[in-house]
């Protein structure tokens, strides 16, 4: 089954106007881990303030499911994140809880952080590769600063 944030792309010179196919390695991003087979509990963390931002990643990797992200929902748990990947916007139409968000890069540095992002609004950080939502006024979040790198390491790590 093919995801949709692959850590090697293949592409065919044949498509290309050439001969023969060449492997291309895609550029590395933060949710490698997850997308592996063995794929098990894994959680956020802050290594630049060494603080856990959520205990549970929910991925939104394929374009169903970040459509839909928190839509239809009531509450997001204290201690997840709806992870959003590709995406370097998000808009609360249709929401019914506000969220506090944070912007990232493929390696995991912040880009922008919005607290208390309400219903019917729009956030957007164009050099961002990735969108992390979590429910309004987590501590974690509001302790995450832009520059700040996060990662995605296997729960129970310390």
């Amino acid at each position: 089954m093919a995801t949709l944030l692959p850590s090697r792309v293949f592409i065919s010179k044949r498509s290309q106007g050439g001969q023969g196919a060449t492997r291309h390695m895609a550029r590395p991003h933060i949710f490698e881990p997850l997308l592996g087979r063995d794929a098990g509990r894994y959680r956020l963390v802050n290594r630049s303030k060494g603080i856990v931002l959520a205990e549970t990643v929910e991925p939104a990797f394929d374009s169903r499911a970040r459509r839909t992200g928190l839509l239809g929902r009531d509450a997001l748990a204290e201690d997840a994140v709806l992870a959003i990947a590709p995406s370097n916007a998000v808009h609360t139409i249709g929401m019914r809880f506000p969220i506090d968000v944070l912007f990232i890069t493929r390696a995991g540095r912040v880009t922008k952080r919005v607290l208390q992002l309400g219903p019917l609004r729009i956030a957007a950080s164009l050099s961002a590769f990735a969108v992390l939502e979590f429910a309004a006024g987590h501590r974690a979040v509001g302790a995450t600063a832009v520059g700040d790198h996060v990662a995605v390491e296997a729960a129970g790590t310390i």
